[in-house]
């Protein structure tokens, strides 16, 4: 199953594996939401999960349908390779982490491999994940963030509403009001722009979303 906001994007990655031998695209979804939905009702092997996407996004889709579907297989696919997200993605449930920029091949060897039971994380992210454990005692400010409220701003800096977010994720208004002002003192901006402008320094956007 594929599942990214781009048509282009996803038609380019059912051609290639198309011509896979024993890879079928079963479903297609153009975000999260779409996503959980369609993997109750086609109920695939493995998944390809854009990370940035609009609305709840791949890191909190990914969550939900791993809380319900513990054995789901789901490959996180980003833009890049020093996105922020990998560890947070893999706490939460998904089984691989690939970018966008790789070849057909490792694309199939990480849809194999999770297939099988294994985890696959491309070279050049496991060998930063790797890194980042060395090194943690010096964690930067997007580290210290809550897994609620990373999700709040992601959907913030992606436009969403606060009566949005709160029916998305559940919450009172109240509640969605100060997980927003909570970010701004954490992270040291005073309104929604420069959140975004933060978010988007800091690789957790693409820029192009923000407009």
């Amino acid at each position: 199953m594929l599942v990214d906001d781009h048509d282009l994007v996803r038609k380019g990655i059912k051609r290639l594996l198309d011509d896979a031998s024993g890879i079928k695209v079963v479903a297609e979804a153009v975000d999260g939401e779409q996503a959980i939905r369609q993997v109750r009702r086609k109920k695939p092997d493995v998944i390809l999960m854009d990370v940035s996407m609009p609305g709840i996004g791949g890191l909190e889709a990914t969550r939900k349908i791993t809380s319900s579907l513990p054995d789901m297989k789901i490959i996180a696919v980003t833009i890049h390779d020093d996105d922020p997200f990998p560890a947070r993605l893999l706490e939460a449930g998904a089984a691989g982490y690939i970018t966008k920029g790789c070849d057909v091949d490792e694309i199939i060897n990480a849809i194999q491999s999770v297939h099988m039971g294994n985890q696959y994380i491309t070279p050049v992210v496991a060998q930063k994940l790797a890194l980042s454990f060395v090194n943690n005692g010096n964690k930067s400010v997007i580290d210290e963030l809550t897994q609620r409220e990373m999700q709040v701003m992601l959907m913030i800096v992606r436009g969403e509403t606060n009566k949005v977010i709160s029916a998305k994720l559940c919450l009172s208004p109240k509640t969605t009001s100060t997980y927003r002002y909570r970010l701004f003192e954490k992270l040291g901006v005073e309104n929604d722009v420069e959140l975004t402008r933060f978010a988007i320094r800091h690789g957790l956007i693409k820029e192009n979303i923000a407009h």
